[in-house]
């Protein structure tokens, strides 16, 4: 018999505690597999890839994406886990492991309560919900500005721990400073350096994901690329003709930020799908009051002519010496950086000009709308270049740079509390729970400080009571974690606690699981 649609394909039903049962197994093998990695103690996993090759790794969301089980609801119970761990490194980058490890420990501890059926699913919820609102405000009010001293420290504890690697990526933003962009690319050689170069970054995201060039990172990537910059909409595909042909005979790609209509976008896409040119669009920069500035501002970066048909400009004989150029331009879903071409004295003097504007502008509006600018002009770009060994090595360490770059990030955005599980632990203490869904989001909350003794082969102490205090799991001694470098970024933190709340959540509340039949291979 031939199905023809989902709908049509035979299913097994699993009803009440037969498939819950089935769902906590599966979050129990996958939840092993990836909690073994967590800390400075953590171990490496091996496992084979889908070509038969073995690949060794420590990072959470790596181990969680190998894991496939026999078992169809076991599997669907390690696959909910791992969209807590991919929301989580989605969001901020790092905390798959903290978030694998929070979803297993909570959903044990909630399941065995249910079981009990002296709490209804809806105020075990309840209570779960308010107890994650209390924690996460106790963690914004824990967290410190980050500090250049710091950085490396973050990024070393993301590396799991690797200090040369940590050392590299904490230099890195220490050179581009709070405006600039850190990268990650393979070397040439076997050697992990960083190089700087002149960049910006702009809030300008993906307009489509069919515009995506790098399917593993979801973005788009141009080297070399022409940019075009029109501050009017473009109606048609024949206002831009010219220019397409252009790049097409340069065998370049062409980067356009312009407000780009329905009829050129589908063209546009349908000659990228083709092979025909290699193009990505994004929306103009800036808004409000400032954008013709700021619109200016990226064509002075890119020596492109931004073309205005309310200026009296023409689409229709456009040329292209309008056209502007990049070294490299990367869009993802939130953002664009642009690797610029060095400027030299030209940009010193542009900065020297809207510093001016800053210094003499007394609307706090129009001075945060400069800064912005002025932020954009100074940006610089530090590309880490990440080589090893072996195929094997290098994607290992480009797994472990890429968590460490998101976790600096994340840092510089919402600032550090305690690491090594310890800002929850101290949320646990700290917070009283009202009722049986509290305690148990509170008792929870332990279970990364517990699993990071664990992999160190610390016995379970909880004793420490002192603000921000926890044990190194290295010396095995009390200490201040902040004090000692051992540190996590805030947004991380929360970020995951968030996440594998949601997730769990959504598994108590099902008391059906429909999985599709399979056939039996060993007949």
């Amino acid at each position: 018999m031939e199905y023809n649609n989902p709908s049509e394909i035979v299913k097994n039903l699993s009803f009440g505690s037969d498939g819950k049962d089935k769902i906590m197994v599966g979050v129990e093998k996958l939840a092993k597999a990836v909690s073994s990695t967590l800390g400075a103690s953590g171990k490496c996993v091996i496992y084979e890839d889908a070509l038969g090759k073995p690949v060794i790794t420590k990072d959470g969301v790596t181990v969680a994406e190998s894991v496939v089980l026999k078992d169809p609801v076991e599997n669907i119970g390690a696959t909910l886990i791992k969209e807590a761990a991919k929301n989580t490194v989605r969001e901020a980058g790092d905390g798959t492991t903290t978030a694998t490890v929070l979803a297993h420990w909570l959903l044990n501890n909630a399941s065995k309560e249910l079981n009990k059926g002296e709490t209804d699913i809806r105020s075990l919820k309840t209570g779960i919900d308010s107890a994650t609102d209390k924690v996460v405000k106790y963690i914004d009010k824990a967290a410190i500005p980050v500090k250049d001293t710091m950085l490396t420290q973050v990024a070393t504890i993301s590396c799991n721990n690797d200090e040369s690697l940590g050392a590299i990526i904490g230099d890195a933003f220490e050179k581009v400073g709070k405006d600039g962009i850190v990268l990650m690319e393979e070397s040439d050689t076997e050697e992990t350096y960083v190089d700087f170069v002149e960049g910006v970054q702009i809030e300008c995201g993906l307009k489509s994901p069919h515009l995506i060039t790098d399917k593993d990172k979801g973005r788009a990537v141009l080297d070399n690329p022409y940019v075009l910059i029109v501050s009017s909409p473009i109606p048609n595909v024949r206002k831009i003709q010219s220019v397409l042909e252009y790049v097409i005979k340069n065998k370049r790609s062409l980067l356009i930020a312009a407000s780009v209509e329905q009829q050129p976008m589908a063209a546009l896409l349908a000659n990228k799908v083709k092979g025909n040119i290699k193009v990505n669009v994004i929306d103009l920069p800036g808004f409000g009051p400032t954008k013709q500035d700021t619109i200016e501002d990226l064509a002075f970066l890119t020596g492109a002519t931004v073309i205005n048909e309310e200026l009296g400009d023409d689409l229709d004989l456009i040329e292209p010496t309008v056209l502007g150029e990049a070294v490299r331009a990367i869009t993802d879903d939130k953002t664009t950086v642009l690797q610029t071409i060095d400027l030299g004295v030209d940009l010193e003097e542009r900065v020297a000009q809207v510093e001016e504007k800053v210094k003499n502008e007394t609307n706090p509006y129009f001075k945060r709308r400069l800064q912005q600018r002025l932020a954009m002009l100074n940006g610089a770009v530090g590309i880490v270049k990440v080589g090893g060994n072996s195929k094997i090595e290098l994607k290992e360490k480009k797994d472990r740079v890429e968590d460490a770059l998101y976790a600096v990030k994340a840092a510089l955005k919402e600032g550090i509390v305690p690491g090594g599980g310890v800002a929850l632990m101290n949320a646990a203490k700290k917070i009283k729970a009202k009722n049986k869904g509290e305690e148990i989001l509170l008792g929870a909350i332990l279970s990364p400080y517990r699993t990071i003794l664990d992999n160190a082969g610390l016995s379970d102490d909880l004793s420490i009571d002192k603000k921000g205090w926890g044990r190194d799991v290295v010396t095995g001694k009390p200490t201040n974690m902040i004090r000692a470098g051992i540190i996590d970024p805030a947004f991380v933190t929360k970020t995951a606690l968030k996440n594998a709340v949601s997730v769990v959540n959504t598994i108590i509340s099902a008391d059906c699981i429909i999985n599709n039949m399979r056939l039996d291979e060993s007949n």
